[in-house]
């Protein structure tokens, strides 16, 4: 199994376009040692390098697709190697980048959970949309925990990890299960697994049982204090209101947790997050820790 880092960034990316903190005015004046990201998104194939799924549709997909060329097969006027789409859940940094996606020659195979496709088809009508351009085929993604496989890729099976989340700013529901999902990805020839969740608000026995029996895990890596954007000024809320479990706050004391041999990335970073920075402080207690932080264009190889 394959996998490549496309946007290593939480939403808005690095540096934030609206943005000067330390972190974003630094990068732009050349000051830190830090390399810039765009948001959120990865993309895994198995045996067959030219079927790879997408998951998650960033605003920056056609910036990502174009530093990946191993996404672009070439083998006609209009081709790509993305096979299928996976969403993790309807935020907008996560499915915006599907309108770039609408010259497709065929209906996008598209695989989400109910609660994300009804957002999507009524708040936030994307998928009503992408109808009226190259269509999208949706699979349901069933949050009880049933396997699944993609088209192209049926040497890996996936499942989905319900995880405490709510929908999105936009959405009027009530929280249900299946607003934010991680996943579980197995290779069937190796049996190694991918445990990836970009929003993690809080980890339980059930899911850290996941993260144990994965030989990689790609999560949450979005703040480094519970109260980071606070003592900043630029928000009043804090990590935990926004659905995502500081590295501060538990994150590292449960990585510390997996086995010995279990590589950790931290991926979905904030672009006020410290660990951004190479050579800062906070970067080396996570190498202490055996802990990476991801990059765009890195690629995980399990």
């Amino acid at each position: 199994m394959h996998i490549r880092i496309l946007g290593a960034a939480a939403g808005g990316g690095f540096p934030q376009w609206n943005c000067n903190c330390p972190n974003c005015g630094g990068v732009r004046r050349e000051e830190l040692n830090a390399r810039p990201r765009t948001q959120s998104s990865i993309a895994i194939r198995g045996a067959d390098e030219t079927a790879w799924t997408l998951v998650n549709a960033s605003p920056d997909i056609l910036a990502q697709l174009h530093a990946n060329p191993q996404l672009q097969p070439g083998r006609a006027y209009r081709d790509t190697g993305i096979r299928n789409i996976v969403l993790t859940d309807s935020q907008i940094d996560h499915t915006t980048g599907l309108y770039m996606l609408r010259e497709a020659t065929k209906p996008w195979p598209l695989w989400c959970t109910d609660s994300a496709f009804d957002d999507l088809t009524t708040a936030n009508p994307i998928l009503q949309v992408l109808r009226r351009y190259c269509g999208v085929d949706r699979r349901r993604i069933d949050v009880a925990g049933e396997w699944f496989a993609v088209e192209g890729s049926e040497d890996l099976r996936w499942q989905a990890i319900a995880l405490p989340g709510k929908p999105p700013p936009y959405s009027a529901r009530t929280p249900q299960p299946g607003d934010v999902i991680g996943l579980l990805v197995e290779d069937l020839r190796t049996e190694r697994r991918l445990c990836y969740a970009p929003g993690v608000a809080h980890i339980d026995s059930s899911l850290f049982e996941l993260m144990s029996t994965s030989q990689c895990v790609l999560v949450d890596g979005t703040f480094w204090t519970d109260d980071e954007l606070v003592r900043l000024g630029v928000s009043h809320k804090r990590a935990a209101d926004m659905g995502h479990l500081s590295q501060t706050g538990g994150m590292i004391k449960w990585l510390d947790r997996l086995p010995a041999t279990t590589r950790r990335v931290l991926i979905h970073i904030n672009n006020t997050n410290p660990i951004l920075v190479e050579d800062s402080p906070e970067r080396a207690l996570l190498s202490s820790h055996s802990i990476e932080v991801a990059y765009d264009g890195m690629e995980i190889v399990l």
